[in-house]
């Protein structure tokens, strides 16, 4: 290969990185592997769309744990901050198979909290982050893009109207 080629791949590829970054709408962020949307609900009613959704996927939830209650069981404030651990074997599995590690980070989680602001949002770890911060391979990427999808469709039914 080609120096000059080398250059045209590696640009396209940085272009596009920054054309995905400007086509995401502000009602959804991502950084260092963290996706967060925007939630058109408060807190409650995200969590309980988030919990219909999981389930209507076929997925188990695992723990449901309220870190705002948590809080002001000792006396301290927290806005709220509510978080759903949720997966099946089948899911998550495959990624163990190719690096074991990855179970610290499995069953997957997501995380609906209120911003100073009021605003109301959804927040999970890319699958795909999950794959690299794990240097899981080529034979995990089948799997990896099954929890991406997964993961961003239960997201936008539980945030969107």
């Amino acid at each position: 290969m080609t120096l000059s080629a080398l250059i045209r791949i590696v640009a396209l590829v940085a272009a596009t990185c920054l054309w995905e970054v400007q086509a995401m709408a502000t009602d959804e962020l991502a950084a260092d592997g963290l996706v967060t949307i925007k939630s058109s609900f408060g807190p409650e009613d995200t969590m309980k769309r988030l919990e219909t959704e999981v389930k209507a996927k076929g997925l188990t939830v695992f723990a449901h744990i309220d870190h705002a209650a948590g809080a002001a069981a000792v006396g301290l404030p927290l806005r709220p901050t509510d978080l759903i651990i949720f997966g099946n074997a089948k899911g998550g599995t495959p990624l163990m198979q190719q690096v074991q590690t990855t179970g610290i980070d499995l069953p997957l989680k997501a995380l609906v909290w209120q911003d100073e602001q009021g605003a109301t949002w959804l927040s999970y770890n890319d699958p795909a982050y999950l794959a690299r911060r794990h240097s899981a391979g080529e034979p995990a990427k089948p799997a990896v893009a099954a929890l991406s999808g997964a993961l961003h469709a239960i997201a936008t039914k539980a945030t969107a109207p």
